[in-house]
């Protein structure tokens, strides 16, 4: 077999609705990460497991 006889397999089309979902997706997890990043600044230094 040579390379000539193996067919190239194509990429499939992504459909818009995909490209909104995944889109989204990819935002909300953005700002996910960025509200907990501000949640984490407000805990005090007590709460992160420091117990005395």
């Amino acid at each position: 077999m040579s390379k000539d006889d193996i067919p190239k397999q194509t990429k499939p089309k992504s459909n818009p609705r995909e490209d909104r979902l995944k889109q989204a997706l990819k935002a909300n997890l953005a700002r996910r990460k960025a509200q907990a990043r501000v949640r984490g600044k407000d805990k005090p230094a007590a709460e992160k497991g420091d117990e005395a």
